[in-house]
């Protein structure tokens, strides 16, 4: 079989395990368009806009373990930046993929349309350097297939996006055939030497303390490890927490998992039991501003043990080049006969009694969610409640930049349930074309999205591509008129935005053909039957607007977003 320069990148992408790839065409990459489309195994998903598709392919990435998005040079790339600034920033493998400029344009000091006006084109590349792992330009068929495997091994590798610009006369050039796919997909094994000195290292500070307890991070996934940090949790027996950005990234039924640990926002007890604790096993941890409360809540000094993802330190010993997997294996196998390291996990029984440390940060707002029972207006804690209700295995839940993370955060999730965040990124907007490609790579998932109006506003038009392939997302719009996180952190009038009709915006993307649906409710009972509707419509999304006042938010974001502010707010030192 022959293979141009198209057909090879399409035939890696299958090769990787990609069956979708995600686009918006352009005159720069419509070459390249015609070439991918000729590899069967790897459909073309056609997206509203630039920065939708590397959402959508970001979105994609966290349901598939990597993904691609086909954009046009300048005036689509720069859109879709932004999206690839999250994927770096969130761990996740998308690959970039820009049409550029005909090959003989290059040094010829033309100006050409789609640029900035100036005969140099590289800067688009220099950009992309900047936001990811490996970042090339192709402008000969010769070395495309060992340019298109750098980027794709080093993204692989790293979880980090990648970039490959491919000049729009070359796409449909011939170019050498595919080598095993194993050259790029290869493992690269920990150095033993080093694996065996850090277990060494992070048992001799286990045993150096009475009452350790297990941080588990967002960076967990990306680091391959969370089976592994399962094991290790076994072994220790000891209480462990996740971080916000890491709900689901730890089992919630295991008998140690005790909740949320996020400062004032952490779930009832965790924050008193890790006060109590005398150190702390941090598991691929992202210690920011937002995940720290405003550095409020930071774990950090001798008692804390740093177990990253590509580095270990602890005391005042570092260890890299090993997987943080092997490293937490190790350790399960070094601790598994003998004695528990349970010390935290009594303590926190004591505190919660009978009600066990895995329903602790569930069973702190039950009596709120009770009581909206008797309401007749909608409230935060009804959405909660119904959401709730829809979880199963199989279910992944959105959740926006916002209120969402704190009320995703109230939930108890059975063993295979997900929620996905964008927490160290904080894109608003980000939930809608990020769930419409989770969805679409993982179809036999329930998905729910729950998303504020505001960020709404800022990418709904994917909504229609999620009507157009009938993918039945439930999405509870909380319209409760502005910017709510906003608000918290600083308020003013910039936070206030233009109502819409929610519900005929979804009649507007159904348009002849389209079997969404747009419910509005203001009322528990009309909440109830809006749910039972999206339930029964399996050839679209289902989108219900919650009325709820301006003022009703969790007590949670309150509380964080006064923390942020006062960070924000720190006077220039002196």
């Amino acid at each position: 079989m022959s293979y141009t320069v198209g057909t090879y990148l399409a035939e890696r992408l299958s090769q990787i395990g990609l069956k979708h790839h995600f686009a918006v065409a352009g005159d720069y990459n419509l070459v390249l368009l015609d070439q991918l489309l000729k590899n069967p195994s790897c459909e073309q998903v056609y997206c509203c806009n630039e920065l939708n598709c590397g959402f959508a392919a970001e979105g994609y990435a966290r349901a598939n373990g990597a993904a691609a998005a086909v954009v046009t040079f300048n005036v689509g790339a720069f859109s879709a930046l932004n999206a690839i600034g999250g994927a770096n920033a969130e761990n996740l493998p998308v690959i970039l993929i820009s049409g550029s400029p005909n090959s003989n344009d290059y040094g010829s000091g033309h100006i050409l349309h789609h640029t900035i006006g100036i005969p140099d084109y590289n800067y688009q590349l220099e950009i992309a350097e900047k936001l990811t792992c490996a970042a090339v330009s192709i402008t000969s068929a010769h070395d495309a297939p060992e340019k298109i495997d750098h980027v794709i091994r080093t993204a692989l590798r790293e979880k980090k996006p990648g970039y490959i610009e491919i000049a729009c006369n070359v796409s449909g050039q011939p170019c050498a055939a595919p080598g095993p796919i194993s050259a790029v997909t290869g493992h690269v094994p920990s150095d033993r030497a080093t694996l065996q000195a850090a277990i060494k290292a992070v048992a001799a500070f286990v045993d150096a303390h009475e009452k350790p307890a297990l941080l588990i991070g967002s960076k967990t996934r990306a680091a391959g490890a969370e089976e592994a940090s399962v094991k290790l949790a076994d072994a220790l027996g000891c209480v462990v927490a996740t971080m916000g950005a890491a709900k689901s990234f730890f089992p919630e039924d295991h008998p140690n998992y005790v909740g949320t640990f996020w400062g004032s926002a952490s779930s009832a007890g965790v924050r008193e039991i890790f006060d109590w604790t005398d150190s702390i096993i941090a598991v691929a941890p992202i210690f920011n501003d937002y995940s720290t409360e405003g550095w409020t809540a930071w774990p950090k000094g001798p008692n804390v043990a740093l177990l990253d993802k590509n580095v270990v330190k602890v005391g005042d010993q570092s260890f890299d080049n090993i997987a943080l997997a092997d490293l937490l294996e190790g350790l399960a196998a070094h601790y598994a006969e003998k004695p528990k390291k349970d010390a935290t996990v009594v303590e926190f029984g004591r505190i919660h009694g009978t009600s066990g440390p895995a329903d602790a940060h569930v069973a702190q707002k039950k009596s709120e969610i009770a009581r909206t029972a008797a309401e007749t207006k909608l409230t935060r804690a009804d959405i909660q409640s119904a959401v709730q209700g829809l979880v199963t295995p199989e279910t992944t839940i959105f959740a926006e930049t916002g209120d969402s993370w704190f009320n995703v955060m109230r939930m108890k999730l059975p063993r295979g349930a997900r929620v996905e965040l964008e927490m160290q990124w904080g894109h608003i907007g980000w939930s809608v074309p990020s769930m419409f490609g989770y969805a679409v790579g993982s179809p036999e998932r329930r998905h729910i999205l729950m998303v504020g109006d505001g960020s709404f506003q800022l990418t709904a038009q994917e909504v229609a591509q999620m009507t157009r392939r009938k993918l039945p997302v439930i999405i509870f719009l909380i319209n409760n008129a502005g910017y709510t996180i906003e608000v918290e952190i600083h308020d003013g009038p910039y936070n206030n935005i233009k109502n819409w009709d929610y519900a005929a915006v979804i009649e507007g993307f159904n348009a002849q053909d389209g079997k969404g649906r747009g419910l509005r409710a203001t009322t528990p009972a009309e909440l109830e039957a809006a749910v039972k509707t999206a339930l029964g419509n399996t050839e679209g999304p289902t989108l219900i607007e919650c009325v709820i006042p301006r003022d009703d938010c969790t007590s949670e974001l309150i509380s964080w977003g006064r923390h942020v502010a006062a960070a924000n707010a720190r006077p220039p030192a002196q």
